[in-house]
């Protein structure tokens, strides 16, 4: 799918930032768009490393602040991801949105934050968030959920499941796009999400399976 044929579909500055850098939207991407990406719909999206997944979620989370409808917050589970992802967003979109990052003392109400357009967290640091009652939170139109796999991790499972829950009831509108390459059961999880699933194989690089043994690699044919 070529980035001009979603041109109508989302907001001017969106696409001329994006179309510095993209001419084709990759096989997810354009499965997201056509699994109401625009639509405010749910998803899951369930595809390979590097096969697009981050820029369904800037399209998701931009589109929905420069229309007005609310704030996006990306939630990671390490401090690390939420630094690298937060550096990476702020070089693409620092000219047109507040960004901001949270991942903090867990006890701090972080108030500052109702004043910034999309906010990079952990699951641990929004969830203590909710508990003190940040009042922007309401103010939230789109969550994304990377590496939402972990719900069946027993450490950070368990955080992550109820946080969920709190930011589902607490807003039964949002927009919940949740982001994976390796989930055993898509298909039960995109129904607790009340998500449209998205799958694809498509990688940029083949993936390729072989034993390597004295400084030589044999692959499997």
């Amino acid at each position: 799918m070529k980035l001009e044929l979603i041109k109508d579909h989302i907001p001017e500055k969106l696409y001329t930032i994006l179309k510095k850098d993209i001419k084709e939207l990759r096989p997810a991407q354009a499965k997201a768009i056509e699994a109401g990406l625009f639509e405010g719909k749910n998803l899951l999206i369930c595809t390979p490393t590097a096969s697009g997944k981050t820029l369904i979620a800037e399209l998701a989370g931009v589109k929905n602040i420069l229309e007005n409808q609310g704030k996006a917050v990306y939630i990671v589970p390490l401090k690390a991801l939420a630094n690298e992802k937060y550096k990476d967003f702020k070089n693409k979109y620092g000219s047109s949105l507040k960004l901001a990052l949270s991942i903090g003392d867990i006890d701090a109400t972080d108030s500052y934050l109702a004043e910034y357009d999309f906010i990079f967290a952990t699951s641990e640091k929004l969830d203590s968030l909710t508990r003190h009652h940040a009042p922007w939170l309401k103010h939230i139109k789109t969550i994304i959920i990377d590496e939402i796999h972990l719900l069946n991790d027993p450490g950070r499972g368990p955080t992550l499941e109820i946080l969920i829950t709190i930011l589902r009831k607490l807003l039964p509108k949002v927009q919940i796009i949740g982001l994976s390459a390796t989930i055993g059961n898509p298909e039960e999880l995109a129904e607790w999400l009340g998500a449209n699933l998205v799958e694809d194989t498509w990688r940029p690089v083949k993936l390729e399976q072989g034993v390597y043994l004295d400084g030589e690699v044999e692959f499997r044919q």
